[in-house]
């Protein structure tokens, strides 16, 4: 009962830790249509702007805010530079990204060479708590869980309930229609890119806190932001959140139970989702 338990709890926790850089990569790959596969990138990059802030203010809230405004800018410079010029094409898109996130993970490689850091969190944060059967619990790890609820009621209401949001799916059903009615498509698509890129920074720096900074996290994040895209379906944000919960728990109870198919488990709903949904629980036909 005590492992069923405790595998739950990490399974939710790193749920959450997926819902946040998955939300950035449903706003940028669900609704934009833009195939970034620098994602994972962006976390890693994200991670390490926030532990220079750390390092030279020693505040972990300034850390936060530093990687995902660094990101953001970043983000923004890579939409405006090099991919809105190749919208709608794919392929193109793709290979741009690929060869982004390549350099970045060389640079960063030679920057902060092939060391595993993490973050000290902030007091309030900091120890355990006491739970029925399971015993001690990272605190910081059950915060993940509301941040994650802060991140969702956020972009929920952006896109929702403002005028922005209203750009960004109509943008997503017809592109050109918005630019017809005087809207500045480019404009907005970096500025949806800046958010998604920003969210990812932004987990960068938790997700370091909760369990570390080193290199090759970006191939697993931005496998991760993939598998609870596709399983949710893409442009959902609640769907982002299902499909997170879903892989989170497989992942977590499948290295409980069964420690040596645990990362086929995750696929395996991927396969079994798109058996019955090709386009994922809460996604829709193109």
């Amino acid at each position: 009962m005590k492992l069923l338990l405790l595998a739950t709890l990490n399974g939710l926790t790193l749920a959450a830790l997926y819902f946040i850089v998955a939300s950035g990569f449903t706003l940028i790959f669900g609704m934009m249509r833009v195939v970034n596969l620098a994602h994972g990138s962006l976390y890693l990059l994200g991670a390490y702007i926030g532990f220079d802030v750390a390092s030279a203010t020693g505040h972990w809230w300034l850390a936060l805010a530093g990687g995902a405004v660094g990101t953001a800018v970043v983000g923004a410079l890579i939409q405006y530079l090099f991919l809105d010029r190749y919208q709608g094409q794919d392929l193109r898109q793709a290979l741009i990204t690929i060869g982004l996130s390549i350099v970045a993970a060389d640079l960063l490689l030679a920057r902060y060479g092939g060391l595993s850091y993490q973050f000290e969190v902030p007091e309030i944060l900091y120890g355990g708590l006491r739970l029925p059967i399971v015993g001690g619990y990272p605190i910081f790890r059950l915060a993940l869980l509301g941040f994650a609820v802060l991140v969702f009621i956020g972009l929920w209401l952006l896109i929702q309930r403002t005028r922005f949001g209203i750009m960004i799916r109509a943008g997503v059903d017809d592109r050109q229609m918005l630019a017809a009615m005087g809207v500045n498509v480019p404009l907005v698509s970096t500025l949806v890119f800046a958010l998604g890129a920003g969210l990812v920074g932004l987990a960068g720096v938790i997700g370091g806190s909760a369990l570390s900074i080193a290199p090759g996290e970006d191939a697993r994040y931005l496998l991760s932001s993939l598998v609870v895209v596709i399983v949710g379906g893409m442009g959902s944000l609640t769907g982002a959140a299902i499909g997170a919960a879903l892989i989170g728990l497989a992942e977590q109870l499948g290295l409980a139970y069964f420690p040596t198919y645990s990362l086929m488990i995750s696929f395996g709903i991927m396969v079994l989702v798109l058996s019955v949904r090709p386009y994922g629980l809460l996604g829709r036909p193109a």
